[in-house]
C-alpha cells in the first residue's frame, strides 16, 4: 500500500471509501507479531467482503518479525537507531508451542506433520512468516522507516504522523490518519540499574538485550542479575554452552527451581569490588562477567505525553480498556497491542488485533466512557488478588478469552491447563522441561518427543529440528 491515499476525483474517492468500508486510514507502528496480527485480521475482513481499514505499517528494521528478526548487532543498528533486537542465536521457546499456536493456522498446517513442543528460534520465526505470507502481508509494510512524531489534531479528530526513511536519511512528508496503533513491543530498551563499583569491574558488563551467544562465556564465571524469565534462560544457556559457575542475584525472592550443578542463587548484590561481588547476605563471589537481566523500559519517544503509555510491566497496564484501547487522549482512536506481561503471546496479540480491527472497522461498538473506566478498574483490582504464577496464568487466560468472546470468536483460546502443566514441569526439573510434550488445543495432536534432550541439543537449525527422525511419539 502506498504511503498516501490518493484519488483523482470525488467519485473515485467515494468508490474507494465504500470498498474499504469507511474512511478509516490506520497508522500501524511496528511489523512484529502484534503488528502483523493486525494486518492479518484486517486482511481476513477484506477477504470475507467485510468492512476493513486502509493500513500503512511502518517498520524501522529491514525485515518483519520484531524481536524474532534476529540480528547480530547490539547498541545501535546500521542507521544509528536503537537496536530493536533482544534475541540471542541459541534461543529456544521457553513455553510449549501449543500455547503459541494460532487456531486458524496450526503448526501442523505449516509444517505438515507433528513437531516437538519446544522449537528453537528459527523454527518459530518460520511458522510466523508462513501465516503472514498466507495473505501476502509484506506489501503493506514500509521497511527502514521510523516514526518520528505523532500528533493528535483535536479540531479535525485525526493524527499527523511524521516519518523518516532511514535508508536514504530522508524525512518524509507528513501523513494524516484516522487511527494509530502502537505495536512496537516493550522488550527493546533495557533497564540498566547501577551498583557501587560496577563501573570499574574489569570484565564485561552487558544487559540481556545485548546478549547474542552463550558460547562467548565458555569457561567464565558469571553473575546474572535478575529473577525473570531471561535470567532463568540465559543462566541455563550459558551452563549448557560450557560456562563456569553461574550466580543469580535476585531482588525479592528466589525463582524456586532445582538448578543443575554450577548454578546458584544469592540475594541482591550490594557492591562490586574488582572481580568480587558482595551480596546482601554477607557472602561474596568471584566472577568474570556480569549480565543484567533487569528488564526493559516502556519507551515511546515519538508519542506526545497525552498519548504515551507509562507503566511498569503488568498483566494489565492501567489506562487501556480491554488492555488495548488508550483512554486518555485521542478520542478512542489510539490502540496498544502486546503491552502486557506475557504468559500468552502470539495468540493474545492476535485476539487483541482482531478486537482492534472490529472496533476500527465498525463491527464492534464501544460502551460509554464510564463503563470502560469501570471495566479497567475491575481488572486492576483483580491484579491485587494474584498470589502465584498459576493465578497469574488464570487471569491472563480470562483476559484472552474475554477478548475472544467480544469478537465472537469460534476458537478455543483457553490454554490454562497447558500453562499449568508447563509451570509444574519447570518446577519438577528446570533442565528437562523442554523435553516434555503437549497436545494441541486446536488439533488434539500430541507433539513429538525431540530426538535429543535440550541440554545436549546443540544443532538448533530449522532443517535439523524439522527433518529429524523421531524414535517415537511420547505416550
Amino acid at each position: 500500500m502506498s504511503g498516501s491515499f490518493q484519488t483523482s476525483t470525488r467519485l473515485q474517492t467515494q468508490v474507494v471509501v465504500s470498498m474499504a468500508g469507511g474512511n478509516q486510514r490506520v497508522c500501524l507502528i511496528g511489523a512484529g507479531p502484534s503488528g502483523m496480527s493486525f494486518l492479518y485480521q484486517n486482511e481476513k475482513l477484506k477477504a470475507a467482503g467485510k468492512n476493513y481499514a486502509n493500513v500503512v505499517c511502518y517498520e524501522k528494521q529491514s525485515n518483519w518479525g520484531g524481536l524474532w528478526n534476529y540480528t547480530w548487532r547490539t547498541g545501535v543498528d546500521e542507521h544509528g537507531e536503537i537496536c530493536h533486537g533482544s534475541q540471542y542465536r541459541d534461543l529456544w521457546s521457553n513455553g510449549p508451542k501449543e500455547c503459541l499456536e494460532f487456531p486458524d493456522y496450526t503448526f501442523k498446517d505449516h509444517f505438515g506433520k507433528p513437531i516437538p513442543s519446544f522449537p528453537p528460534r528459527e523454527v518459530l520465526f518460520d511458522y510466523l512468516k508462513g501465516r503472514w505470507n498466507k495473505y501476502d502481508l509484506r506489501k503493506y509494510v514500509h521497511f527502514n522507516t521510523t516514526v518520528k512524531h505523532v500528533t493528535y489534531n483535536k479540531t479535525t479528530d485525526d493524527f499527523t504522523v511524521l516519518t523518516k526513511d532511514l535508508a536514504s536519511d530522508h524525512d518524509l512528508p507528513p501523513e494524516k490518519f484516522s487511527h494509530v496503533i502502537v505495536a512496537t513491543g516493550h522488550f527493546s530498551v533495557p533497564n540498566t540499574p547501577f551498583f557501587e563499583g560496577i563501573d570499574t569491574f574489569p570484565g564485561r558488563v552487558l544487559h540481556s538485550h545485548d546478549f547474542r551467544h552463550a558460547r562467548e562465556f565458555k569457561g567464565q564465571r558469571l553473575l546474572i542479575v535478575g529473577s525473570s524469565l531471561s535470567a532463568e534462560d540465559i543462566s541455563m544457556q550459558c551452563r549448557k554452552m560450557g560456562s563456569g559457575e553461574v550466580v543469580i542475584s535476585y531482588r525479592k525472592k528466589t525463582m524456586g527451581f532445582k538448578w543443575p550443578e554450577g548454578i546458584s542463587e544469592r540475594p541482591l548484590l550490594t557492591k562490586v569490588d574488582g572481580n568480587t561481588i558482595h551480596f546482601k547476605d554477607g557472602t561474596t563471589a568471584e566472577v568474570d562477567a556480569i549480565i543484567l537481566c533487569t528488564g526493559y523500559l516502556y519507551h515511546f519517544p515519538y508519542l506526545p505525553e497525552s498519548l504515551r503509555l507509562k507503566t511498569d510491566l503488568s498483566l494489565y497496564p492501567a489506562g487501556l480498556y480491554k488492555g488495548t484501547l488508550w483512554l486518555d487522549d485521542g478520542n478512542n482512536k489510539v490502540f496498544y497491542l502486546g503491552m502486557q506481561g506475557q504468559y500468552y503471546s502470539f495468540t493474545m496479540f492476535d485476539v487483541q488485533a482482531e478486537w482492534t480491527c472490529a472496533v476500527i472497522c465498525g463491527h464492534k461498538k464501544l460502551p460509554d466512557r464510564k463503563e470502560m473506566e469501570t471495566d479497567v478498574a475491575n481488572w486492576l483490582k483483580r491484579l491485587e488478588t494474584l498470589t502465584d504464577i498459576k493465578s497469574e496464568i488464570a487471569l491472563q487466560t480470562e483476559f484472552v478469552c474475554d477478548l475472544a468472546r467480544e469478537v465472537g470468536s469460534k476458537y478455543n483460546f483457553n490454554f490454562n491447563a497447558l500453562f499449568n502443566k508447563w509451570a509444574d514441569d519447570k518446577l519438577a526439573n528446570i533442565s528437562t522441561y523442554r523435553d516434555q510434550v503437549y497436545s494441541s488445543v486446536s488439533t488434539s495432536e500430541q507433539g513429538l518427543l525431540h530426538h535429543t534432550p535440550w541440554l545436549s541439543a546443540y544443532d538448533d537449525s530449522l532443517e535439523t529440528f524439522i527433518n529429524q527422525t523421531p524414535n517415537k511419539i511420547s505416550q
